[in-house]
């Protein structure tokens, strides 16, 4: 039995047949991959189909960030692989994480991919999805809350704001060979108000440098999420300049956010109103003016 796992007819799981048959979702077929994503931590962001296919499953690959409590989901006689991949730790090689998805779907398994986040948003799962393409193996994907966004939510930051940006870019901080991704920084830096940044701790120092190189102001608004969503969120306030300094005292997994609409968590902040009574401010764009998106 899985570690934790409730038993198959247990009320929890019947509830769960009972969801997914009012709700008319798939059925989790024998052979099939499903990739799904997991939410960004908090694991009440997880979506309905992904449930499902964590109770359905036979055979589970997971990641480091998916959250522990998910996987109380599972059947009780699913298998459980872990498949994380952490900077800095030994971690599981793609290539082999591709083939036993394949293997164990060709042994008539029901196989789940489960990813932090969403699967096809800086977490390989389109690499995975080719692989089983290649392979002749059916597969769907389960979308998931990206942390780009449900995480950014968590920290009260907003990534739209009618009076701060219309346009938001999304950016991997962390390439194929663990350095900074070669990308074109005077076009990242004049396309978009609003930058969010995946895996980037490590390279604020050269991101900041390359951005106001690029033309972005020293004193603008930046914002660092760590463990976005999870129980020891945390969030720490700065600016463009001084964002080196700031990562190198937080954690990974962590997001940066660079923009005027970070100045919106004075008011939006509705998770440190909850937990620590702080007061929210409903207007904290007053005092600089912003009254019209770029």
């Amino acid at each position: 039995m899985s570690e934790g796992a409730v038993p198959l007819h247990s009320p929890e799981h019947l509830a769960a047949r009972r969801l997914a048959e009012t709700l008319g979702l798939p059925a989790f077929e024998p052979g099939w991959v499903w990739l799904a994503g997991a939410g960004p931590g908090d694991a009440g962001l997880v979506t309905l189909l992904g449930a499902h296919a964590i109770a359905e499953a036979d055979v589970i690959l997971y990641d480091a960030l998916v959250n522990d409590a998910l996987l109380k989901l599972a059947r009780p006689n699913a298998e459980l692989i872990y498949a994380g991949k952490r900077r800095g730790k030994a971690s599981c090689k793609q290539s082999n994480i591709s083939r036993t998805l394949v293997s164990m779907a060709r042994k008539g398994a029901r196989v789940l991919r489960l990813k932090g986040g969403d699967p096809f948003v800086f977490g390989r799962g389109a690499e995975e999805a080719l692989t089983l393409a290649r392979a002749g193996v059916a597969f769907r994907i389960v979308p998931g809350v990206t942390a780009g966004i449900g995480g950014l939510a968590y920290a009260g930051i907003p990534v739209t704001h009618r009076d701060t940006n219309h346009v938001v870019t999304f950016v991997t901080g962390h390439g194929a060979d663990g350095g900074l991704p070669s990308l074109d920084w005077a076009a990242v830096a004049k396309g978009s108000p609003t930058l969010v940044f995946y895996m980037a701790l490590a390279h604020a120092d050269e991101i900041a440098q390359k951005l106001i190189e690029a033309g972005r102001e020293r004193d603008e608004p930046a914002a660092i999420v760590s463990n976005a969503t999870g129980g020891e969120q945390n969030v720490r306030v700065t600016t463009l300049a001084r964002l080196a300094d700031e990562a190198k005292t937080v954690d990974a997994p962590a997001l940066i956010v660079i923009g005027e609409n970070v100045r919106l968590r004075e008011g939006l902040d509705w998770l440190g109103a909850l937990k620590e009574g702080r007061k929210l401010d409903p207007g904290p764009l007053r005092d600089v003016g912003l009254t019209k998106a770029s």
